[in-house]
């Protein structure tokens, strides 16, 4: 399996956030860090090689990025092409930030042991979805399905609510925006676009995803359709609820895991400092 060329690291930097992402940001668990679906690509890079410490250095900007808002995008540069690593993360754009910044931490603590070692990754939660790559894939439209669920058959009500499902799809499709609620009493239905696409693309792949939700999905009680850059999903009958609700033990716990959060990037951030300043001096003294 191909990999890409190596730099050495400063070995506390990178054992310091190997601990920061795979202990201190897993959250409490909660609906919205569900697993939904996820994939790596198949060239692997170099353990302690620039990649990995750029890869380190993309990480830490998502979550911490996701401290104060529901959508970024980065790419960390480096001495050669190789190097180079691209990065995005995607919150519900209902979520308050301290959910967004859980949900954040915990699909890139998911991204460790799930893709050990690979250029390229993707995570979808509930709640969230973040991606990184060595080649670029911002601003891309990407109309593959990645993942698809549909329910059981609605039963005796199937024609009516169906009729309602697709009234109601027909609306997210036309309503304009990256994020799209619809619905109301037992049928609900939200669809949303990564936030690199122009407003153009996303109209095409939610075009694309409700188009499909509907004809592979035919009758059932609930369906989701993942594309690589948007999705769509519907409940009847109560199958699923996509409204968000900010209050209860899950919003408090979401709350603190923010504050600790910001606490440990401060202090990574620190760290790093203080490592790069006794880096200098030893080079300095050994001339």
């Amino acid at each position: 399996m191909e990999k890409i060329a190596c730099y050495q690291l400063l070995p506390l930097i990178t054992f310091s956030l190997h601990i920061v992402f795979t202990y201190f940001f897993t959250p409490a668990h909660s609906s919205l860090d569900t697993f939904l679906y996820g994939g790596c690509s198949q060239i692997k890079y170099i353990p302690d090689s620039q990649y990995e410490s750029n890869l380190n250095s993309l990480l830490t900007s998502l979550v911490n990025a996701a401290t104060y808002s529901n959508y970024n995008k980065y790419t960390i540069m480096g001495s050669s092409r190789n190097d180079v690593v691209y990065g995005l993360y995607q919150c519900r754009a209902d979520l308050a930030m301290p959910d967004c910044a859980s949900c954040v931490a915990r699909a890139v603590s998911q991204l460790g042991p799930l893709c050990s070692q690979t250029c390229g990754g993707a995570v979808q939660l509930e709640g969230c979805f973040v991606k990184y790559d060595n080649a670029s894939f911002i601003g891309v439209e990407d109309k593959t399905v990645v993942m698809k669920k549909c329910g059981p058959s609605d039963g005796d009500n199937a024609d009516d609510e169906m009729s309602r499902r697709d009234a109601m799809l027909g609306g997210l499709n036309g309503a304009g925006g990256a994020f799209r609620v619809g619905g109301s009493a037992d049928v609900q239905g939200v669809a949303q676009c990564v936030g690199d696409l122009n407003m153009g693309q996303c109209q095409d792949c939610l075009t694309e995803a409700i188009r499909r939700l509907k004809t592979e999905c035919g009758g059932a009680a609930f369906g989701d359709m993942f594309l690589a850059k948007c999705y769509a999903r519907y409940s009847t009958s109560g199958a699923h609820a996509y409204a968000r609700s900010n209050h209860g033990s899950s919003h408090s716990e979401s709350e603190k895991t923010f504050a600790i959060i910001i606490g440990l990037l401060a202090g990574v951030g620190l760290l790093i400092i203080f490592l790069t300043f006794v880096s200098r001096m030893f080079r300095r003294n050994g001339k």
